[in-house]
């Protein structure tokens, strides 16, 4: 599977961008830009909370742990790879729009700081 599409899957605002920056998250599409915080979502419900081991992180570590230590340095250094979560929030607009998110962790973090 692949990384988060940082952008709305479903319900209104389907393939609007979710984007952090300049003081906050963003829907954007072309030259439209809806700031998300406190004063438009009026409510979120966390979907799915899915980790998965970055493959590169997996095969680099493991590497560089079997040419150390072995056999076990090779387990132990693909066992440490790096998760990244995926996460799909839906969104209640405090203009009684919805829509789902699909965010990387990045994203997923700066949205819960700006409508917390």
């Amino acid at each position: 599977m692949a990384g988060a599409v940082n952008k709305v899957i479903a319900g209104d605002y389907q393939n609007y961008i979710v984007s952090v920056g300049f003081g906050g998250v963003y829907l954007s599409y072309f030259f439209k830009k809806i700031k998300l915080d406190k004063s438009t979502v009026s409510s979120y419900e966390l979907i799915t909370d899915e980790r998965k081991k970055s493959a590169v992180s997996s095969i680099g570590r493991g590497l560089v742990g079997g040419a150390l230590l072995g056999p076990v340095g090779m387990l132990g250094g693909a066992l440490s790879a790096k998760n990244k979560g995926i996460y799909q929030v839906a969104i209640q607009f405090s203009d009684g729009k919805r829509s789902l998110l699909e965010l990387d962790d990045k994203t997923y973090k700066g949205l819960m700081k700006a409508i917390f």
